[in-house]
Parts: structure tokens; C-alpha cells; sequence
């Protein structure tokens, strides 16, 4: 058992001792390249996003995290890699590309921070660029009561698995200018409105 299965095990004993609640995670392709992408409110989304799914979820993370040698060690051995927000980062994205040629899953956060209110924000269209060069579709995943997680998130865990989106169901209508911005907007739409 590697270091990601061993912490994914004590994660998932500890969140089902507090009432987590996982909905749709028979949406998730069983197989092939996909990527998830989630609201983002708290430190812990990623950790309960990837407990929420059976497949290995590599993350892409702020670069900030991997400033300490041990901790961005520890990330990289769970297959997280970093990303220079608020630019370009072809390094992430050489990254991304790689785990979704692999047949693998990529997470993002496309919010690219955490919202300190809950509420959505706008999304970056570099998913939508990454699922038009991987062809791979995007799963989109709500995780609702990661807020205070261990203080007042007992009974409150849940996640919500969409079904997946393929690139050719994100056709622009005509007119639109920004064609991967629209559809950025499209799957942070569909995220607010996942339900049980």
C-alpha cells in the first residue's frame, strides 16, 4: 500500500465517523483520462474529493505549497504538482497533460483560490483548454461542509459527483466571443447546481 491509499484509508474512517454523505460517484469513468473539477472553500476539498472517488486523483496545487522541501515532497509522492497562479504556467500544464496521457485522473480547483464566502467564482477556461488538447471529460464536483471541518462539519460532509461533460457538449453558440470562457462559465454552472 503506497503513502496515497495508506492516508486516503484513515481519511475515509475518519469522515464516515462524521456523517459524510457521497452522492453520483458511479458518475466517475471507471476508466480512461478525466478530470474533476470543484468548488473550492476549504483546505480539506481536496482531501474529501479525492476520499469521495475510488480512482487516484493527482491535483494540481498553488506553488506555494511546495515551498517546503518536506511538504512539497510528501505532496508530489500523492501526486500533486505545482502551478504559478494568475499566469501561464506551461510547466502545470505540460504536468496535466501527462497524468490525462496516462489514462489517469486530474483534479482542479478552477476557481483558483478558495472562496471566503461560499459563494462561486468565476472560473478559469484552462480546463477547457486542457480537455480540448486531452479530449478527456470533465466530472464536475460539489463538496459542501468543508468549512470548519473538524469543528463544525460533524453531520454537514457531503459530496456531489455530476455526470461527465464531453468536449463536444460544450458547443459555443454563435456569436459568443470567448469560446473557452463560455465554457468555463457552463461547468461552473453546472457545479452550483449539482444535487443529491
Amino acid at each position: 500500500m503506497n503513502l496515497y491509499q495508506f492516508l486516503k484509508r484513515i481519511f475515509r474512517l475518519q469522515f464516515r465517523v462524521m456523517g459524510w454523505k457521497i452522492h453520483g460517484v458511479e458518475n466517475l469513468p471507471k476508466e480512461g483520462p478525466v478530470i474533476i473539477v470543484s468548488n473550492h472553500v476549504s483546505i480539506w476539498d481536496p482531501v474529501v474529493a479525492a476520499c469521495s472517488v475510488p480512482r487516484d486523483v493527482s491535483f494540481m496545487a498553488k506553488e506555494e505549497l511546495f515551498a517546503n522541501p518536506l511538504l512539497g515532497g510528501i505532496f508530489r509522492r500523492l501526486g500533486a504538482f505545482p502551478v504559478k497562479r494568475g499566469q501561464g504556467d506551461t510547466s502545470a500544464i505540460r504536468n496535466s497533460l501527462k497524468v490525462l496521457k496516462e489514462e489517469k485522473v486530474l483534479g482542479l480547483f478552477p476557481e483558483g483560490t478558495r472562496s471566503k464566502t461560499g459563494a462561486m467564482q468565476k472560473g478559469f477556461p484552462g480546463m477547457i483548454l486542457l480537455m480540448e488538447k486531452s479530449q478527456a471529460p470533465i466530472v464536475p464536483v460539489r463538496v459542501n461542509g468543508t468549512q470548519n471541518l473538524f469543528v463544525r462539519g460533524w453531520g454537514h460532509l457531503e459530496v456531489i459527483v455530476g455526470k461527465p461533460i464531453f468536449p463536444e457538449q460544450l458547443k459555443a453558440p454563435e456569436g459568443v466571443e470567448n469560446r473557452r470562457e463560455w465554457a468555463a462559465d457552463q461547468i461552473m454552472k453546472t457545479i452550483v447546481e449539482l444535487k443529491a
